[in-house]
């Protein structure tokens, strides 16, 4: 069994998170998801270096911002039809890993109105420098 990459993280780095960041996006490859917007909901944690994000001064530029996650969600979103849940996952996951601070990030979506009998269908990706 695999051990969880993000637990050997924990001890050293500070984990910041981005929590079901709901978007309404052109994502899918029906032809009926290409017609209109659908509800995606986004997560993302960011690991970094203790070192890179231990305030001295309390000040904002000490640390990663939460608005750099939902800027580069943003953007990226904006850019047009995705077709893919892992595209958008693997866009996104690059964007976080080039971040100077960020040591490693893990980025999930989940469709919650695809089908009736599921919570939802998501994808999701880990990924370190």
């Amino acid at each position: 069994m695999n051990a969880d990459p993000s637990a050997a993280l924990a001890t050293r780095c500070r984990r910041l998170f981005l929590r079901n960041y709901e978007v309404n996006i052109n994502i899918g490859v029906h032809d009926f998801e290409k017609t209109g917007e659908q509800r995606v909901l986004i997560n993302v944690d960011l690991y970094i270096p203790l070192a890179l994000s231990t305030p001295e001064k309390d000040e904002l530029d000490e640390v990663v911002d939460y608005d750099f996650i939902r800027r580069s969600i943003s953007e990226r979103v904006s850019r047009g039809h995705i077709h893919l849940q892992e595209t958008l996952c693997d866009d996104l996951l690059a964007t976080m890993l080039e971040h100077p601070k960020v040591q490693a990030a893990r980025v999930s979506t989940a469709k919650p109105d695809v089908y009736p009998d599921c919570e939802a269908v998501g994808c999701e990706v880990f990924g370190m420098k």
